[in-house]
Order: C-alpha cells, then sequence, then structure tokens
C-alpha cells in the first residue's frame, strides 16, 4: 500500500477541480493565459519549425506572468479552403510524428518555465481541419467551405452537426484522441498522463451542436452523447487531467441556458469555458469602433455574468478561454495603435478579478491570441500555403486582426499588471 507521502508526490503539479475552484498542490489556482495554437508547430524538426523562436515566445510569455497556454493539439488534412498545413493526421493511421514530436517539445519547454497547457483535440471550424474534414473522409468526400456565398450561414454549421451522429468519423476521431491521450513525450520520456505541465484535455475547439438555434435543440442529444462517451473516454486513458469542452458558452448553444448546463453537467466535464468576440457577433461595428466601444464593453460584462450564474448552478470552475478585440480601425499592422482592445482587456481582466476576489468560479483568462515575432509575409495580411510565419490570428483570417504582438507594449504592460494582480491574491 501507497504511503501519504508517496500518494501526494504521485499528484504533485497537477491542476485538480474542488467545487467551482481549481487547486494546485492544495492551493488555489488562478492565472493568465493566451492562446498560442501554432506551438508544435514551432517544436517540429522541420523547415517549418523555429525551436529558437518557440524558446523566445515562451520566455516572453512567461516575463508577462502568462503561466497558462492554449494550443492545438490536432489538425486533419484537408481539402477545406484556409487549413493548416502540415496536419498531425490525415485519413489514415500513420499519424504525423515529426508534429507530434513538436508538440513533445512545447510541453517540455513549457514544463521548464512551470506553464500549464490545455490542449484540444480537434476542431469545429475549418481552419485545421476539423470535423467537417472527418465528414468527408467517411462521406465520399462531401464537404462545404466556411463563408462559402453558396452556403451561407449556419449552413456550415448545421453541416457539421452530422459529425456527432457518424459513427465512421467519431471512431476516427476517438482513435486519434487513444493516441495523443495516451502518448508518451519524446522529449521527456514522461507520458502525457503523468505530466502535470498539461492542466487540461480539450474535446475541441469550440463546438457546437449546430448553428441555427432550433437546430442546436433538435441536434443536443447527438452532441451530448458525444461529448459525454469522449470525455468519459479522456478519462479512461488519463484519470490525472482536466477535461473541458471547449464551448465558446452561450454563443454556442443557440443563447440557451439549458443547453449550457445539459452540456457540462457530466462529471467527467470539469469546468465550463466561455468565448468573447464582440466584433464577430456583432457588438462591436467594426466600421465604427469608437461610437460602438461602451456598449461592446457592456455586453462582453453581461456575457460574463451570465457565465458566472452557470458555473455556479453547477458548482464548477469557469475560464474565459477566448477573448480578442481589433486595433484601431479595424486595420492590422502591428503599427496600428491597440486603445480600445486595451480597455477591452481591462474590461476582462477586471471581471475576472473581482470575481476571483469574492471566491467565485473564475480560475482564469486566454486572450486570443500570442502573435509574438511573428509578421505576415504579404501586403494583403492574408496566410498562403507554405507560410512559416506562425501567428496566432489563423489561416482564415487576416494575419494580425486579433493577435498580440512583441511590440504591442501597452496590452503586455495589461497583462503583466493583470497577472501580477492575480498573483497577489490569498491563497
Amino acid at each position: 500500500m501507497a504511503s501519504a507521502t508517496t500518494a501526494r508526490a504521485a499528484t504533485a503539479g497537477f491542476i485538480r477541480r474542488v467545487g467551482m475552484g481549481m487547486t494546485l498542490d492544495g492551493r488555489p489556482y488562478r492565472f493568465t493565459g493566451a492562446n498560442s495554437w501554432y506551438l508544435a508547430w514551432l517544436g517540429a524538426d522541420a523547415d517549418y519549425g523555429d525551436h529558437g523562436r518557440l524558446e523566445r515566445e515562451l520566455d516572453r510569455l512567461s516575463g508577462d506572468g502568462v503561466t497558462n497556454l492554449r494550443i492545438a493539439a490536432s489538425a486533419e488534412l484537408s481539402p477545406l479552403t484556409n487549413s493548416v498545413r502540415p496536419a498531425f493526421r490525415d485519413a489514415g493511421s500513420d499519424y504525423n510524428e515529426t508534429l507530434l514530436v513538436g508538440l513533445d517539445r512545447a510541453l517540455a519547454e513549457m514544463g521548464r518555465r512551470n506553464m500549464k497547457a490545455v490542449l484540444y483535440l480537434t476542431n469545429f471550424w475549418e481552419w485545421s481541419g476539423g470535423m467537417m474534414t472527418y465528414l468527408s473522409w467517411v462521406n465520399g468526400g462531401h464537404y462545404i467551405n466556411m463563408n462559402d456565398p453558396a452556403h451561407p450561414w449556419p449552413a456550415f454549421a448545421d453541416f457539421n452537426a452530422d459529425f456527432y451522429r457518424s459513427a465512421e468519423a467519431v471512431a476516427l476521431y476517438h482513435a486519434y484522441v487513444r493516441a495523443v491521450v495516451g502518448r508518451t513525450n519524446t522529449v521527456t520520456g514522461k507520458r502525457y498522463s503523468d505530466d502535470p505541465t498539461i492542466m487540461a484535455w480539450q474535446l475541441a475547439n469550440e463546438p457546437r451542436a449546430a448553428g441555427d438555434a432550433d437546430r442546436v435543440r433538435q441536434n443536443q442529444p447527438a452532441f451530448l452523447a458525444w461529448v459525454n462517451d469522449t470525455a468519459r473516454l479522456i478519462k479512461s486513458i488519463d484519470p490525472n487531467h482536466l477535461v473541458s469542452t471547449g464551448s465558446e458558452g452561450l454563443k454556442g448553444s443557440g443563447e440557451q441556458a439549458d443547453i449550457v448546463l445539459d452540456t457540462h453537467r457530466s462529471p467527467e466535464i470539469d469546468y465550463l469555458t466561455a468565448h468573447i468576440w464582440p466584433a464577430n457577433w456583432g457588438w462591436l461595428d467594426r466600421e465604427d469602433m469608437a461610437g460602438t466601444h461602451a456598449y461592446a464593453l457592456g455586453m462582453a460584462r453581461d456575457y460574463i455574468a451570465r457565465h458566472v450564474a452557470l458555473a455556479r448552478d453547477l458548482n464548477k470552475p469557469l475560464v474565459i478561454e477566448e477573448f480578442g478585440y481589433p486595433r484601431q480601425g479595424d486595420q492590422y499592422d502591428p503599427a496600428i495603435p491597440t486603445t480600445l482592445r486595451d480597455e477591452y482587456y481591462d474590461t476582462i481582466h477586471g471581471a475576472a478579478l473581482a470575481d476571483a476576489r469574492q471566491g467565485g468560479p473564475i480560475a482564469g483568462t486566454n486572450f486570443w491570441a500570442w502573435n509574438g515575432e511573428g509578421r505576415v509575409a504579404h501586403p494583403d495580411f492574408r496566410f498562403h500555403a507554405g507560410d512559416t510565419a506562425w501567428l496566432g490570428d489563423p489561416p482564415h483570417e487576416p494575419q494580425g486582426w486579433y493577435g498580440v504582438f512583441d511590440t504591442d507594449t501597452s496590452t503586455r504592460a495589461r497583462i503583466r499588471a493583470h497577472a501580477a494582480a492575480m498573483s497577489a491574491l490569498p491563497t
């Protein structure tokens, strides 16, 4: 029988859920985080990799007090326009070991800096292949491109809902889940399941039952079965780490609170997530940012408050794991000011800090996204096939739209200030 000391050592460094809080070694765990989906690509031993940049970016983030990074552990080789290449996998079972070793190296470097990782295992959207690609592999090659004028919203999202009902597509996805969650890190020699660098596995980036609100409710049973079955699968392989859905929250649930509660009620789902996109959702008019800015901030505060209430209802933690805002004039160049964005960051960070001070469920925040020293290679600010100047703005979006560059001194100062305030909270 293991001694109490041995048992404690075996779980040291892992994030745990206790009611609506997270703990690290018995103390409250609260964090300031970022999204940096491309770290595995930087870590790869390939012409698209850059180990030096990987280390520099992690040093910058750590120096700014960022201790939690949400990164991609998946990408499917896809026929969809704007999907990233190379990918972690194609339709076969020989996964891209070069990119997986890149993920190994990213985790190893994060571990050296005492950072935690949230790893998502597929994507609802097209930019990394995702669910539409899985469907195309089993349905004879049929798919819809996002933003195709011939198939306007919500056609893409509603088509994607077939994924949850496709036993063949889900089986391919689950095979990949088994391989990654059960992987041993080739850099550290440590099994992923035994690595405290990992905070959580995420079922997908922004999974939703459908696009149209009525279709969301109609497809919820199949979606919920996928959520619960996948969460149980992950926990059966790796009982040491948290599991979350990766959901946008209410916006990904047809604005229906009961759907959010239903989706996150399973004991295998450890915490809720919320994503906040004022420009994408019409709260901010990108042609009149100054005139609609105050309204956008108010809507963001309200969105957070509604998710805090949902988290309290479920007695689970909440992470605001994506939030982004354009530069002035909805422009992309790093030289363009970030005054309104900085105020938006202050709003999100302020809400998280206030909730934490009251003992509420918000455990942390992850801004979208870290561009660091990455710079777009083309005057149209678009990602082109073969580009390796990885930015936090993914391939389907203008490069520089939401990402924080290393030269964004005012934004980084706000991130540092928030990190210091969160760290100063009593434990």
